[in-house]
């Protein structure tokens, strides 16, 4: 029996999403995945540095190269292979848990509009 990953969290999610297009330094993850989410989800710079520290031990994001901006590094992360199949496979779980909901709420809907 192969042991499953478990899901993503919110915030690993959407941080995994942000580097889909390419590498994003910190700032450009917290800004992409706040914009995907139309500002409901706000990542706190504690919380998105703690979380790519524990993606880039499981092998899902990879620290790339380093550049100075305004006397400051900054640093720039990148999805790994595992990386893009993990944010894959919690689409697809999210996408079959919507579907259970999505399909209860139209039967009743349908239900309630049957003739008694």
């Amino acid at each position: 029996m192969t042991r499953q990953s478990p899901p993503l969290t919110e915030p690993q999610y959407f941080i995994l999403a942000a580097l889909m297009d390419g590498p994003l330094h910190g700032y450009g993850i917290i800004k992409a995945a706040e914009q995907a989410t139309d500002g409901r989800l706000r990542i706190a710079v504690g919380t998105l540095y703690g979380a790519l520290e524990r993606m880039e031990r499981a092998g899902l994001v990879a620290a790339g190269h380093e550049e100075i901006v305004d006397g400051r590094a900054r640093r720039y992360y990148r999805l790994t292979e595992d990386g893009a199949e993990a944010l894959g496979r919690e689409a697809l779980r999210m996408q079959q848990a919507a579907a259970v909901v999505i399909g209860r709420s139209r039967d009743a809907r349908d239900a309630g509009a049957a003739p008694a």
